[in-house]
C-alpha cells in the first residue's frame, strides 16, 4: 500500500510538510508505522497550487528518501494546498505515469489501497470511462482508473457524489468477477480551493487516516514546538498516519467518512457508495 498527506491553509514551504516532523512522509517512505508494509519506495509525487491555472506536479520513480532534488525543490516552493504521496506498488509497474498524485486540469487525486481483482475487471471499468477522458489516462494503476471513473461521474461538479458513484460501479463489477471485498481506499482530491478526503472499504476495515486538531490549541499546549509556530491558524492536514507524537494533535477519521476542508473549516459527512444499475 502507500502513505500520503494533504495540506490546506496559508502558504507553507513544502519542505516543512515533508521533512521537519518526527514522522514525516519521508520517514514513512522508509519506516511507516501503520501501513501494510513499512517501506514505500516505489516512487513518490508532490502536487501543489500557486498563481498558475493548473497545479504543479513533481514525481519520480526513485524512493522519496533517495531523491536529493526533492528537498531542493521543496525548500523553495510555498503553497496553500499540497498533496504528497509515497508509493508501495500492489502489482503495477514502477514507472513515472503510475506515481501519484494524478492530475487532470485543475484537479489532483491520490489513493491508498487497492481494487481487489483489478486485473480481471480492468476492461469492464475502462469501458465505463467517458470517451473524451479515456485518451488522458497515462498509466496502468487501479488508482488512476478510479480517478477517471470519478471524473466520468462528475467529480468537477460534486466530488462526494462522483466518488460514491465510482465506488458503487467498482463494487458491482468486482462482485461480478467474484470479489467479495472489491474496494479498499483512502482518497484525497482537490481543485486547489477545497480538499475532499475519503475513508472507505467494502469490508469495513479501511486503511488508517487521521486529521489534525486545532493548531491554536496545540500551540498553547506546546509553546516550544517550532513546527506549530510555522503553521497558520487555518492549517488543516489529512494524513495516512500522524506526523508526530504530540498528544492530542491527531484524531482518526471515522470509517465510511468524507472530510471536506475549505478556508480553514472542516466538515465530516457519512460516505457510502451509490448503488448503480447492474453493468453488462
Amino acid at each position: 500500500m502507500c502513505r500520503w498527506m494533504a495540506y490546506s491553509g496559508s502558504p507553507v514551504l513544502i519542505e516543512d510538510l515533508l521533512y521537519t516532523t518526527e514522522n514525516s512522509l519521508i520517514v514513512q517512505s522508509l519506516h511507516a508505522q501503520l501501513g501494510v508494509e513499512p517501506t514505500n519506495g516505489d516512487g513518490f509525487g508532490v502536487g501543489w497550487y500557486d498563481e498558475r491555472p493548473t497545479p504543479g506536479v513533481y514525481r519520480n520513480t526513485e524512493p522519496a528518501w533517495n531523491d536529493i532534488n526533492l528537498r531542493e525543490v521543496a525548500g523553495h516552493i510555498r503553497s496553500p494546498m499540497v498533496l504528497a504521496h509515497v508509493r508501495a506498488s500492489t502489482g503495477t509497474p514502477v514507472q513515472l505515469t503510475n506515481c501519484h498524485p494524478f492530475r487532470h486540469g485543475r484537479w489532483l487525486w491520490m489513493h491508498n489501497g487497492s481494487l481487489a481483482g483489478f486485473h480481471g475487471m480492468r476492461r469492464d471499468l475502462t469501458l465505463a470511462v467517458a470517451p473524451e477522458l479515456f485518451p488522458d489516462i497515462e498509466g496502468s494503476t487501479d488508482s488512476e482508473l478510479f480517478f477517471y471513473l470519478a471524473l466520468t461521474f462528475g467529480l468537477e461538479a460534486d466530488p462526494p457524489a462522483a466518488v460514491a458513484r465510482a465506488v458503487g460501479l467498482i463494487e458491482d463489477v468486482g462482485r461480478r468477477h467474484g470479489e467479495q471485498f472489491p474496494v479498499q481506499m483512502t482518497v484525497a482530491t482537490t481543485d486547489g480551493n477545497t480538499l475532499w478526503a475519503f475513508r472507505y472499504s467494502t469490508e469495513g476495515r479501511s486503511r488508517s487516516l487521521f486529521h489534525n486538531t486545532d493548531i491554536t490549541t496545540l500551540r498553547a499546549q506546546y509553546p516550544d514546538n517550532p513546527v506549530l509556530h510555522r503553521l497558520s491558524d487555518d492549517a488543516r492536514l489529512v494524513v495516512s498516519e500522524p506526523l508526530g507524537g504530540l498528544r492530542g494533535a491527531w484524531r482518526e477519521v471515522p470509517e465510511g467518512t468524507c472530510v471536506v476542508i475549505r478556508k480553514g473549516e472542516e466538515e465530516f459527512h457519512p460516505f457510502a457508495p451509490t448503488v448503480l444499475e447492474p453493468v453488462g
